[in-house]
């Protein structure tokens, strides 16, 4: 068995689906715009997991997106091999960081805001 689609809340799923493709670097995996309907996909992974952007129509879903965010709780993690070098790629490009490149006891770690209402954590783990 293995993940097939997941999904992030997000406020605006087809302003997150260019910050996602143009800024973070997913690939387009389907996009109906006029169905407010987005999926994306790793670009080193094609076939691997999607990432639903889903709407927060809901209020419960508001409200548990709302509380990951004010307790800093990354909704989902990305595995990057450079952190340093997507760290500043990143940050040129505008993205705010809440912890910078971070040396823990599993790796590397970063957190940022994808402005849509989520943190993400990024990782290098050590080879």
């Amino acid at each position: 068995m293995k993940v097939l689609l997941t999904s992030i809340s997000v406020q605006d799923p087809i302003a997150a689906f260019k910050f996602y493709t143009d800024v973070l670097g997913f690939k387009e995996q389907l996009f109906i715009p006029d169905a407010n309907l987005a999926v994306v996909v790793s670009a080193e992974d094609f076939n691997g997991t999607g990432i639903l952007l889903e709407p927060t129509d809901s209020p419960l879903v508001k409200q548990y997106q709302l509380s990951l965010f004010k307790e800093g709780l990354p909704v989902i993690v990305f595995s990057v091999e450079d952190l340093q070098s997507e760290y500043e790629r990143l940050k040129s490009c505008g993205v705010v960081f809440r912890k910078a490149p971070t040396k823990t006891e599993w790796g590397l770690e970063a957190i940022l805001e994808d402005s849509f209402g989520n943190l993400i954590q990024l990782m290098e783990q050590p080879h």
